[in-house]
């Protein structure tokens, strides 16, 4: 089982969108995914159609130590399954901060998960912020997907993410923390910015970079108002052919190792 945190500090990048529909995109292909919405605002979950219940997240086996498989929950697509969100995640990273362990705290839940080999990839769609709860992410994270989206602030971003994978690192908390691929997000092939930015990262980050490049879409934004991947909702459309060649890719890495 490998565990995989989706993560940028910075909002409004594809972050959840790549969470949903890579994860979606994989089950497909007959992987078994787990998706773990770390997001109070509970995008995810709400994006594959699920409601947000007390007691139905992560929270109870972080802070009160209660069995994770509890909480897990399927989807309407065969292999995948999640651990919804919900509001008590905000309190959560204040109770984390008060206990001596609690950068390793998600790692000690999650390796009961890794324990009974039910899933292949657990997807880790982290808050778009560096609290306790995205750096208990990157700690108990073998590798780490960064969605960045295609303007220039998202250069200034990255820069962020690659000085915390470096402290995780240099913590020893956990020192084998891969940076494994860089997703660029929203590109727009009418603006010349967008294939900049695209060429900039390319240049700098060369052997992480994916190929595939999600597009800005209409059909992409208005899936999750429907509680539906994109690969539900308009599965013939260019973000549906976008993230099956991104799940694509992301075996093919796999296999090559």
């Amino acid at each position: 089982m490998r565990i995989v945190a989706i993560t940028n500090q910075k909002g409004g990048v594809g972050k959840t969108t790549t969470a949903v529909n890579l994860s979606a995109c994989l089950a497909q292909l007959g992987q078994r995914c787990l998706l773990i919405d770390l997001d109070s605002q509970g995008n995810a979950t709400s994006g594959l159609g699920l409601a947000k219940e007390e007691g139905g997240s992560i929270y109870s086996a972080l802070v009160e130590g209660t069995d994770p498989h509890d909480v897990i929950r399927s989807t309407r697509l065969p292999n995948l399954s999640i651990i919804r969100s919900h509001q008590e995640l905000a309190g959560c990273e204040i109770e984390l901060a008060q206990r001596g362990n609690h950068l390793t705290r998600l790692r000690e839940v999650l390796d009961q998960l890794r324990a009974t080999n039910h899933f292949d990839y657990v997807f880790l769609d982290c808050p778009p912020s560096l609290g306790v709860l995205m750096t208990s992410a990157l700690a108990a994270a073998d590798e780490m997907l960064v969605p960045i989206q295609c303007e220039y602030f998202g250069l200034e971003g990255l820069s962020s993410i690659v000085q915390v994978v470096q402290q995780i690192r240099d913590c020893g908390v956990n020192p084998n923390l891969l940076l494994e691929g860089i997703v660029m997000t929203m590109f727009d092939q009418r603006a010349n910015l967008s294939n900049q930015v695209v060429n900039d990262v390319k240049n700098y980050f060369a052997e992480v970079i994916y190929d595939a490049i999600i597009p800005r879409t209409v059909r992409l934004g208005e899936a999750p108002s429907y509680g539906k991947s994109i690969i539900e909702y308009e599965p013939s459309g260019k973000g549906a052919q976008a993230y099956r060649a991104l799940a694509l890719e992301f075996l093919a890495r796999r296999a090559a190792k």
